[in-house]
């Protein structure tokens, strides 16, 4: 874990710099760049809390717009990160049979370019939101460090777990859409948690629910639970501990698996 560490934050420079460079050659023949993920986000808040507000009969359209806004822009960026999971090794499967990185690189890189692609589209929605609730600011600024933190480290171990399980089982990235889907559908993102009536229990077996939603609460509301931050603060740690050391066991074989 030590080593992994030292190694991250010598090469923090190069992972960084080359997920700036996707980023920017992303939108580089556009006007708006970057932020055309924050429009596009407000466009599906926008389109979205219109058709659902009015199939859930919502009472105040602000408060809605609000919930559902930070949560889409959440829940879109931890799926991108396991969606991008299983192809991350055999998109350089090139570099990996051919150059001598360490492979932690890439996952790093990876990581850092949906960190930048997260505050680039939440940055936009934010602002928009904060004409809405001005109070929004106040919650960021004091409650939601811990939560960040468990959300920025959740995004870097699940992705890898899924990553390292698909190289070795390549039919496990088949399941990786239809199992997001499936979440998407009966996490309270669209709807509130008591939208789900008797089926509520669903969401305590959900573990990017428990992600998602104390970020989501302690921007919203200001409040934060510090006992459960703290376990998934542990668990986090616990899952790239896990993560890293599967990844330097499976190191040698990856040039003969991607």
């Amino acid at each position: 874990m030590i080593k992994n560490i030292n190694l991250a934050w010598n090469t923090r420079h190069f992972w960084w710099f080359k997920a700036t460079s996707r980023t920017k050659a992303r939108f580089a023949r556009t006007t708006l760049g970057s932020f055309w993920l924050g429009f596009s986000n407000l466009l599906s808040i926008a389109t979205l809390g219109i058709v659902y507000g009015t199939v859930f009969s919502v009472a105040d359209f602000k408060d809605y717009f609000i919930y559902l806004g930070v949560g889409l822009v959440i829940w879109n960026t931890i799926s991108a990160s396991i969606s991008s999971a299983p192809d991350l090794f055999s998109i350089n499967s090139e570099n990996i049979k051919n150059m001598n990185i360490r492979p932690i690189v890439y996952t790093l890189e990876e990581w850092s370019f949906q960190i930048q692609t997260f505050f680039q589209s939440f940055l936009l929605v934010f602002i928009v939101l904060i004409f809405f609730k001005q109070q929004l600011v106040y919650n960021l600024v004091l409650y939601s460090f811990f939560p960040f933190l468990n959300f920025l480290l959740f995004l870097y171990w699940v992705p890898l777990i899924i990553c390292l399980v698909s190289v070795r089982y390549t039919d496990f990235s088949q399941f990786v859409p239809i199992i997001l889907q499936l979440i998407f559908l009966t996490s309270p993102i669209l709807y509130r948690k008591e939208n789900l009536g008797g089926l509520s229990w669903i969401t305590d077996y959900n573990l990017i629910y428990k992600i998602l939603d104390p970020l989501r609460i302690s921007i919203i509301e200001g409040q934060f639970n510090f006992k459960f931050g703290i376990i998934t603060f542990l668990i986090n740690i616990l899952g790239i501990y896990l993560s890293l050391f599967v990844l330097k066991k499976q190191s040698n074989k990856l040039p003969f698996l991607v």
